[in-house]
């Protein structure tokens, strides 16, 4: 079984920033690519920012310049920094990692990030 725990989101004002943190757990020998999603009601689920084990990156075209995706591969965390939030980017964020040889994606349960005035 592998475990993902998202914790940090929030109602942020457009224009703040916040800091999505996500933890591996559990059976997550040859863990590989991590990242988040996200879905805004009445939208499909999207790809916000990707991580390599490497430490490449790649970014939905809507967060590049904003946001920053990193990881400790010690601590099989994730971590998505978000500045100048808008309010377009309100949605439940998802946290993903990929596990093992067949690289079976696995899901977080989801933070809520609100943006608001």
């Amino acid at each position: 079984q592998v475990q993902l725990v998202e914790s940090g989101g929030g109602l942020v004002q457009p224009g703040g920033s916040l800091r999505l943190s996500c933890a591996a757990s559990g059976s997550i020998f040859g863990l590989n690519d991590m990242g988040w999603y996200r879905q805004a009601p009445g939208k499909e689920r999207e790809l916000v920012a990707s991580i390599t084990s490497g430490g490449s990156t790649n970014y939905a075209d809507s967060v590049k310049g904003r946001f920053t995706i990193s990881r400790d591969n010690a601590e099989n965390t994730v971590i998505l920094q978000m500045n100048s939030l808008n309010v377009e980017d309100t949605a439940v964020y998802y946290c993903y990692a990929e596990v093992g040889t067949w690289r079976l994606r696995h899901w977080g349960q989801g933070t809520q990030v609100t943006v608001s005035s």
